[in-house]
């Protein structure tokens, strides 16, 4: 009987196994050919002779990826301003899910706030952790590819885990609220309604934008609810024509603007406590290619 091309049956789970991994869908998608050119470069028999080329194809791409990441860290040093992570339009259904409950941990671990304390883990805890507590890899799978011993990697894991733990709320904003209070911050700034803006804002929101050189935005954060509502009503005066349209970003509610009917900006939101804490603004040109349709 003749074995399922592996390109047909991993594809997805591998591109969604990168895009964790390196936050970026076009890095994600580089992994995934360089992995498969590495099996075809194998011979017939040497394919043949691997037991679960799924388990194979996966190793090879988990260790490509946390070299990737690693290389990563020095080219972020000469990037123009801040590094946010490429965010994915629609929902996550692309990720090929089956379980039901495999689908809710994998939709939350591409939320953009849960890539962004990713970013601040190191290569090895990220691996050890995206595949452990994302995917569920027994750690002694996880110690072949990241390279340390089972222990190693189950303490890299922890670590990440306590990190992103106490970075997140305790309870998480149901998804209908979030898109509410992202629907009233539309109406508000569309207004340039700086009192109703402050009042969707937590006081000590944080707005990060990432222009990558390519776009204008800022180079540093901006803190502050009065601080944040007052740069956005003052952008519809220096941009004219700019339009703005609720929308999902990473499976989670967002927003997009549009100048000349180009998506220039791509919004991502973190809520807590019935406030906007983070905004995300990604204006790269480079990581809005999956939006030019949108």
């Amino acid at each position: 009987m003749t074995r399922p091309d592996p390109i047909t049956s991993e594809r997805r789970h591998l591109t969604s196994l990168g895009y964790r991994l390196l936050g970026s869908l076009a890095d994600a998608e580089d992994v995934v050919q360089e992995t498969f050119a590495r099996w075809y470069a194998l011979s017939a028999r040497e394919r043949d002779a691997i037991a679960s080329p799924g388990a194979w194809l996966t190793t090879v791409a988990g260790r490509i990826c946390l070299t990737q990441l690693a290389s990563a860290r020095v080219r972020r040093e000469a990037y123009v301003g801040e590094w946010i992570p490429e965010p994915l339009p629609g929902s996550t259904e692309w990720i090929g899910v089956v379980d039901p409950a495999d689908r809710v941990t994998l939709d939350e671990s591409v939320d953009m706030a849960f890539l962004v304390v990713l970013e601040a883990t190191t290569p090895a805890e990220r691996v050890a952790f995206v595949l452990h507590d994302v995917y569920r890899y027994p750690f002694a799978e996880v110690a072949g590819i990241v390279g340390r011993s089972t222990a190693a990697c189950r303490q890299l894991a922890s670590s990440a885990r306590r990190r992103i733990q106490a970075s997140r709320p305790p309870v998480a904003t149901p998804a209908g609220k979030q898109a509410d209070l992202v629907r009233s911050f539309k109406v508000a700034w569309e207004a340039q309604d700086i009192a109703a803006l402050i009042g969707l804002l937590d006081p000590g929101v944080t707005a990060t934008a990432d222009g990558g050189g390519l776009a204008t935005a800022r180079l540093e954060p901006m803190y502050g609810g009065e601080a944040v509502a007052r740069a956005c009503a003052a952008i519809l005066d220096v941009l004219p024509g700019i339009t703005f349209r609720e929308t999902t970003v990473n499976g989670r509610p967002g927003m997009l603007s549009r100048q000349h009917g180009v998506t220039v900006t791509v919004f991502a939101f973190d809520v807590e406590d019935d406030r906007i804490k983070h905004i995300w603004a990604v204006r790269n040109p480079e990581k809005l290619r999956a939006w030019t349709a949108a």
